[in-house]
């Protein structure tokens, strides 16, 4: 029921992301990881399976990546032909940047007349040079497939520097945006803060507020921690000592994101925004893609106390 949860701005969706294998793999241990993925998800309890769209962004930052980029296999691809027998509603993510104006209006026409779900996500900086610009897709989308259940993306750690985010939402809603999946949350303050903004902001203007899902993505340990710094993810200097001095990690961050998320909720509940829950796991080791699924059924209760 994950469009009628959007459509009717219903709090408390839950997601769970994953990122689809690297395309340099072979036939076999892309099936072989995607049946193991389909075990793990079957039985969660979810309204959505969201699949990224994965883009090199050396262009935004000049540090090395923590991690080398390898280009993944195409997320509607990976959905359609790997994923199949999950029956779960699939979110496909979209970077728009690497595509021409007749590919994506191909690509968005095909999947006209289905309930398909999809967030389309902008160049990695001002200054990368691409064909295709989010405010094109936008306009291709209401053109020639107005019936997708558009998602954009939200990144509240930018809200401390401009205080403008709850304003790029609003904009990406007028171009029919109806739901928003925010970066991987560690600042409770950020967070809060672009609530309290957008909340205003809809309630002066008159605007009916959409569901946002906030991201929790399993943190195991310090190369990870690195890595998600290098994304541009704000993370406390107090939470970053905390963690860095921490024996086990990835308890830390569970404990964290729960107690973040628990006080986002009565936030949100008080003044009736509408949010839910995207974890996401986009390790390959196994103790944080073990803790990405129990933490979902954590995430689960705490929403189950509340609503």
């Amino acid at each position: 029921m994950l469009k009628e949860k959007i459509l009717n701005r219903r709090p408390g969706i839950v997601t769970y992301g994953l990122t689809p294998p690297k395309a340099v793999n072979s036939q076999e241990k892309i099936k072989e990881i995607s049946e193991k993925q389909t075990e793990r998800i079957k039985d969660l309890d979810i309204d959505g399976l969201v699949i990224y769209d994965i883009q090199d962004e050396k262009d935004r930052i000049e540090d090395s990546r923590p991690f080398p980029f390898l280009e993944t296999i195409d997320p509607l691809i990976y959905s359609n032909e790997y994923l199949k027998n999950l029956a779960v509603p699939k979110i496909i993510y979209r970077c728009v940047g690497k595509y021409s104006h007749s590919q994506f209006s191909q690509l968005i026409k095909s999947d006209a007349g289905k309930d398909m779900f999809s967030v389309f996500v902008g160049a990695a900086s001002r200054n990368q040079k691409v064909p295709l610009r989010l405010s094109q897709a936008y306009e291709i989308c209401k053109a020639t497939n107005p019936n997708l259940i558009l998602g954009g993306v939200a990144i509240p750690e930018r809200h401390m520097k401009n205080r403008e985010e709850h304003i790029r939402i609003i904009s990406k809603l007028e171009s029919g945006c109806k739901y928003f999946i925010s970066q991987a949350v560690y600042n409770i303050e950020a967070a809060k803060d672009f609530l309290s903004d957008y909340y205003y902001y809809c309630k002066s203007n008159h605007i009916e507020m959409v569901p946002i899902l906030f991201t929790f993505s399993p943190c195991g340990s310090l190369k990870t921690l690195e890595f998600m710094k290098w994304l541009g993810i704000s993370i406390p200097r107090w939470l970053e000592n905390d963690l860095m001095n921490s024996e086990d990690i990835l308890n830390k961050y569970v404990s964290l994101s729960k107690a973040i998320f628990s006080e986002l909720l009565d936030f949100s509940i008080e003044k009736e925004i509408p949010i839910g829950c995207n974890i996401e796991s986009v390790s390959v080791r196994k103790v944080e893609i073990e803790a990405s699924i129990n933490l979902v059924n954590d995430i689960k209760s705490i929403i189950a106390s509340r609503i």
